[in-house]
Order: structure tokens, then C-alpha cells, then sequence
């Protein structure tokens, strides 16, 4: 290029950059998020995701897909799976939510991001139909995604639950596997304040002659529920093929003898995936022997199994599970959430003994916040904060509660502050826990991204 071709190039470039964020802001404003505003945003119902599936010509029809539900660990399944599956030569869409830095990490095909023209395009050719029903944010998004792939004329799309299951917008497809992964209490104001009510919302994934894979179940009524339902649609428990299997008892069985994968290496480190492991290999297996009919089969070599899970991150661009960002101090962002991914952190942290543990917690005003406070090392020095968005508990009440349960901090009012703070205080031993939610560990990412854009050492920035 000359010099005058490159100045076109950037203009060009800048202005499809500004059309994608007018795009984005638009959204926001016309369909506000569940992760910015909470249950206002929750539209109860199917009647717009059927509409809107009508209107795109049922996109989701045009290529396999695999359904994932669950409390915990649905995103690291729906990653793992897509990995393992591109690495078998397949081409994978991925939908899954929320994005941490920017919102086309929701839409991938084999790890790469929806392009900013997609996003455009599609807003600017639907805006007057979606105007017309008011859709909320996500079933927007799951439109885009299923258009998407279509577009794109992927093989498979492994597709993760927004929120329950049974009235959820991704329940419109038929895929060829569901997947629960497991049950713990969240968003107990909208699914129910049971285990076996919010059991019963993630069953509603389950179809007639889709196999089905249940992650974890140690709850006997929790087991029930996924058995009945199964039941109902005339499937049979214990088969693997057109039934439902419980992974955590394939395992058990597979303890027993060598395992199909010896030397397995997963890129997420977190004590979570081990359970997240043996759902992924489960499911492998099922659809890997869905054999009865040939346009549902998956040819999955071992090789494709060991280099997915060892790539996940490269392959899919997947942030914040137990993610290390840098050694002396050690600082690690973690997404765990609710008590059901606090325990698996805790635990974690408590094994690593570290000199000084220092943690940069927040949380949403929405969650069980006491629950999740009378898990958290009382050894740790805290960094009480809250995320920059309208959900995050205020870090002055965060830090109150923290007391009642012996953990003592100081409440700062932004994340990058927070953690700020942390870095300043710890030594190269220490390690430096950010999390407790989502959003602190997008925002605390995006102060990292903003100084690696810059091209300067981020934790400098942060001390100043």
C-alpha cells in the first residue's frame, strides 16, 4: 500500500469501528442487558424467540447444536466442547454470555469473534421488525448468534443456556445432546428458591430422542427431577444413546479402571474443572456413538480430545477461570460467582498457602452475599469494591457485611482502584485474589487491556 492507500485503509477503519459502537450503544439503550440491570431486563415467555426465529427463517435448523444448561461450569463445558470439537476438524460456533471486555466474545466460530460488519448489518436490517416486538437484550443476541452461524454455515454450535432453561430464548432449537451440568441456588427471585424449582427450569432443555448428559446430581430430588423429566419425554435413564447419563457416575465406574485419556491436560486450572472435565468427556462419548442416525454422528479422534482441552484458551478466547495473570505476586481473576463457585476458589486459594493473601472482592446486589461471605478465608486482607455497573453492591455495604463475618478490608468505589491498592501492598510471595463476580473481573480486565493497548506495564499504571 502507498501512503495514500494506508490513509483511506484507516479512515476506513475507524469509521466502521464507530458505526459498530453507535451499534452497541443503540442495543444497550433499546434492549438493556441482564448483566448491567438484573431481573428488569428477564422477559418471561417464548413468544419472542419463536417470532424472531420465524423471522430469520430459523436459522438454528441449518446446522447441528449442542445445549448447555446448568448453575456452574456451563461456560467452561460449552468451551471445552467447542474446542475439542474444532480440533476435530469441525467447523464450531459458540454462543455464550456474558462478555467480559467486549460483547462479540458472545459469538464466536471457531474461537474468532462475529465481525463488527456483522453486527451492523444485521442491527441496521432487522431494527425496524425488532422495534416492532421489543425484544429483550438476549433474545436480540440469540437471533444475531443463530444468524450468524447460518451465515457462517458452521457444522455444529454449541449454544449455552442464558438463564434456567425451560423458558429460556436458546430453547427454540433441537439439538442433538443437552447438557446440565449442575444445580446449586442463583438467581433464586426468577428460578425458584429450591434446588429441585431451579432443577426443574434447567430440565426444561430436555427433548424427546435427545440424549441428555447430566453433570452432577448428588442431590437425590435433584436426580429425581432430571429422571422424571427424562421420563416424560420418553427417554431412558442410564442410556447412552436417546437416554439420559449421569457423568459423575461414568466416572466412577471409569475410576475404577484406566482412564480413556491418561495424562488429560486441561487449560483451566481451576478446581472446578475437574468435575467440568469429566461432563465434557461424557458428552464426547454420547455424541461420538450417536450412531443410529449418520447425520448426528461425530468422528472425535483422541488426538482432537487431549489438543482441545490443552488449547481451550488459544482456541476460544476464554478469560477468567481461574486465570493468572502474572507470577510475583501471583494475581489471579476467577468468575466464580455464587456459593457453588466460591467453594471451589476458597479451597484453591487455602492450598496454595501464600505469604499474604490479598482479595479484591465484589459482588451484585441480587446474589446471596451472606452465604457466599461465611465462605471466605478470614486470613486474607480485603479490598472491598464494586463494579461499574448499576447490579454491583456498593463496596462501603459490602465491606459492612464483610465484618459481621470477621473479614476485614477497606471498600474502594472502582475495581481498578481496588486492585490498585492490592498491587501496592503485596509482596512477590503474596498472591492477589480479584473476584466474587462477573463484572469485577471485566472491569479489572479492561484496566489490564487499556494499559496493554497503551503499551505500558499495567501494574505500574495501577500503583499510581
Amino acid at each position: 500500500m502507498n501512503i495514500e492507500q494506508l490513509h483511506e485503509h484507516d479512515i476506513a477503519l475507524k469509521s466502521a469501528t464507530v458505526a459498530y459502537q453507535q451499534t452497541i450503544d443503540y442495543l444497550y439503550a433499546f434492549a438493556p442487558m441482564f448483566q448491567q440491570v438484573g431481573s428488569t431486563a428477564y422477559k418471561e415467555g417464548m413468544e419472542n424467540s419463536y417470532a424472531i426465529d420465524a423471522h430469520l427463517g430459523y436459522p438454528h435448523t441449518k446446522y447441528k447444536t449442542i445445549h448447555v444448561a446448568g448453575t456452574n461450569g456451563k461456560g467452561s463445558v460449552s468451551h471445552l466442547l467447542a474446542s475439542v470439537l474444532q480440533e476435530a476438524g469441525y467447523k464450531v460456533g459458540l454462543y455464550t454470555s456474558p462478555h467480559l471486555l467486549d460483547f462479540r466474545e458472545r459469538i464466536r466460530v471457531n474461537g474468532q469473534p462475529v465481525s463488527k460488519a456483522f453486527v451492523v448489518d444485521f442491527v441496521a436490517k432487522e431494527k425496524v421488525f425488532f422495534e416492532s416486538i421489543r425484544p429483550s437484550f438476549f433474545e436480540l443476541t440469540t437471533g444475531m448468534a443463530f444468524a450468524y452461524f447460518a451465515e457462517k454455515q458452521v457444522d455444529v454450535a454449541v449454544i449455552e443456556v442464558g438463564l434456567g432453561g425451560r423458558l429460556d430464548c436458546t430453547n427454540v432449537i433441537t439439538p442433538v445432546l443437552s447438557i446440565i451440568t449442575n444445580i446449586s441456588l442463583d438467581h433464586t427471585n426468577l428460578l425458584g428458591n429450591t434446588v429441585e424449582a431451579i432443577a426443574r427450569e434447567k430440565a426444561g432443555i430436555i427433548k424427546p430422542d435427545v440424549p441428555v448428559v447430566i453433570g452432577e446430581a448428588d442431590n437425590p430430588a435433584v436426580k429425581q427431577v432430571f429422571m422424571d423429566a427424562a421420563r416424560h419425554c420418553g427417554l431412558d435413564p442410564q442410556s447412552s444413546e436417546k437416554g439420559i447419563t449421569f457423568a459423575e457416575e461414568i466416572a466412577g465406574q471409569a475410576r475404577n479402571d484406566d482412564s480413556e485419556y491418561p495424562n488429560l491436560v486441561n487449560e483451566l486450572k481451576g478446581y472446578a474443572q475437574e468435575k467440568n472435565t469429566t461432563t465434557v468427556l461424557c458428552a464426547l462419548c454420547v455424541i461420538a456413538g450417536l450412531t443410529r442416525n449418520p447425520q448426528y454422528h461425530f468422528t472425535i479422534p483422541d488426538k482432537a480430545v487431549y489438543a482441545g482441552f490443552s488449547r481451550v484458551i488459544e482456541n476460544t478466547g476464554l478469560m477468567g477461570r481461574w486465570q493468572i495473570i502474572q507470577k510475583n505476586p501471583t494475581i489471579i481473576f476467577d468468575t466464580g460467582h455464587n456459593v457453588g463457585g466460591m467453594q471451589y476458589n476458597v479451597r484453591q486459594l487455602q492450598a496454595l498457602k501464600a505469604e499474604k493473601l490479598h482479595i479484591v472482592f465484589g459482588m451484585v446486589n441480587d446474589k446471596d452475599v451472606s452465604a457466599v461471605l461465611a465462605l471466605l478465608p478470614k486470613e486474607a486482607i480485603y479490598y472491598f469494591t464494586q463494579a461499574s455497573i448499576p447490579r454491583a453492591l456498593s463496596a462501603d455495604l459490602l465491606a459492612k457485611q464483610a465484618s459481621k463475618f470477621g473479614l476485614i478490608g477497606n471498600p474502594y468505589s472502582s475495581v481498578p482502584e481496588a486492585l490498585g491498592a492490592a498491587s501496592l501492598a503485596a509482596s512477590e510471595k503474596d498472591i492477589i485474589f480479584v473476584g466474587g463476580s462477573t463484572f469485577v473481573v471485566a472491569d479489572a480486565l479492561a484496566t489490564l487491556d487499556c494499559h496493554s493497548r497503551a503499551g505500558r506495564n499495567p501494574h505500574k499504571i495501577i500503583h499510581n
